[in-house]
């Protein structure tokens, strides 16, 4: 079932997400629902606050950018309960654009570490302790921040964030267009 993905201004992407244990209900179906949301809404990350669940659980799928990076083949991963728990001090830090399925036609360039250590469960629940870099760090770091309550404007400049005001509030506001089913904030 394809979810509707929650916008910016919806309280529950402010919240910070709560643990879940293996008798969650449904969770294999949330997961393939997570799964089908991604892929109609052309994302390649989803966490559950960005369809309303304030619980620590995401979906990646790199696999649509196998063609130019061909280490992220049939890479498609969920990550139950997962945190960050230190990032690499001697690795570099890299600048590149980011977006959001929770912010709609909004684009910024963010800076992030290269390399991290991650600690998460698999859908059955085994733990992984693991280092991660590359493109699949920024993803990861991106979709944990919102199990924080936080989304990647907050790691703007606030003079970036002041000129994209306008464009957060029209997301406020129901005044955007996308191509996938959304919950705007109702006032």
């Amino acid at each position: 079932m394809i979810l509707p993905i929650y916008t910016y201004g919806q309280p529950v992407l402010r919240k910070e997400a709560k643990d879940i244990t293996p008798d969650y209900p449904e969770l294999k179906t949330l997961i393939a629902n997570m799964y089908e949301t991604l892929t109609e809404s052309d994302g390649i990350g989803l966490a559950a606050p960005q369809i309303g669940l304030d619980i620590r659980l995401v979906v990646i799928d790199l696999d649509v950018l196998s063609e130019d990076l061909p280490e992220y083949k049939d890479f498609r991963h969920a990550f139950i309960n997962p945190y960050i728990l230190e990032y690499d001090e001697d690795s570099k830090k890299e600048t590149m654009e980011e977006g959001c399925l929770s912010l709609p036609g909004i684009h910024e360039s963010v800076t992030r570490p290269t390399r991290i250590h991650v600690k998460y469960m698999d859908e059955d629940f085994n733990e992984h302790d693991e280092w991660v870099d590359g493109y699949l760090a920024r993803v990861m770091q991106h979709e944990f921040d919102h199990l924080g309550g936080k989304m990647f404007i907050d790691r703007i400049s606030p003079m970036r964030r002041q000129l994209i005001r306008g464009k957060l509030k029209n997301l406020l506001l129901g005044r955007f267009r996308c191509s996938y089913r959304t919950k705007v904030l109702k006032k």
